[in-house]
């Protein structure tokens, strides 16, 4: 082999290295890209008993009857606020939004509609079931200067059948392992089968079962803080284990919880 062709197979075998290492290195960001987006972790469901009546079955707030669920639009006397006066009071609330916006106006609109009789006025809660359990969709809202923390949220066994990540069903039935939506207050603590829990009050029709159906915030080994299809509950939003003494202590004794789809 002559010296110049020599000096042009060399150059030749370099480009074709440089050409397959860029390939690959490509081929590897690509694939990470891809697995990100397309490779999900299922996190196993509950595998404790269901939980039974709950023996302190009565509720500690304001019976539901007696909350005032929307507004109208106009102010119909001078103890009715129209909804967008409501709007215009909380606009400071959750400035980056990320929270749902008709969620949030409902939300902001029961709180202050029924602010004399909520005990906990320092959060309000909006849990958004129309997110997948990968995506952080319990947005605690410090009402106090408005910051939304979010995090992730198991939903019932019986609203999510094939466990693909998405509540579809929701129910108000005992047995029915399903969540329930509608607005909640929060109750006292205890320790169950799941460690320190906090007993929820149903306000809605939709979910009035709550407190004889055991619907209480816990926390779960079945919920990561991480992007990965949540175990199921039985019916509770359960949080994970990490998170649960913070929030139960942000959120009990009468706290405002709006579960909506």
């Amino acid at each position: 082999m002559t010296k110049r062709n020599l000096v042009n197979f060399f150059a030749a075998t370099a480009f074709l290295t440089l050409a397959a290492c860029g390939q690959g290195g490509s081929a590897d960001l690509n694939t990470e890209a891809l697995t990100d987006e397309t490779t999900t972790q299922t996190l196993a469901d509950d595998t404790t008993d269901e939980q039974a009546f709950d023996s302190a079955g009565v509720s500690e707030n304001e019976a539901p009857e007696n909350m005032i669920e929307d507004t109208v639009d106009q102010a119909s006397d001078f103890s009715t606020y129209s909804r967008a006066s409501i709007l215009a009071k909380y606009d400071y609330v959750d400035p980056n939004r990320v929270v749902p916006t008709t969620a949030l106006g409902n939300a902001l609109v029961y709180f202050e509609n029924n602010k004399s009789k909520i005990k906990n006025k320092r959060y309000v809660s909006v849990i958004d079931y129309k997110q997948s359990s990968r995506k952080a969709r319990f947005h605690i809202i410090d009402m106090n200067t408005g910051k939304v923390w979010s995090i992730r949220v198991a939903h019932g066994k019986g609203s999510d059948a094939n466990h693909d990540g998405y509540a579809e069903k929701f129910s108000n039935v005992s047995g029915s392992k399903a969540s329930s939506l509608g607005y909640f207050l929060t109750g006292s603590t205890y320790n169950g089968s799941n460690g320190l829990s906090l007993r929820l009050d149903g306000m809605s029709s939709t979910n009035s079962r709550a407190r004889g159906r055991a619907i209480v915030v816990h926390g779960a080994s079945y919920v990561k803080e991480s992007n990965v299809i949540q175990g199921r509950s039985w019916g509770c939003p359960a949080v994970a284990s990490s998170l649960k003494t913070k929030v139960i202590t942000m959120l009990k004794g009468g706290s405002l919880i709006y579960s909506v789809k």
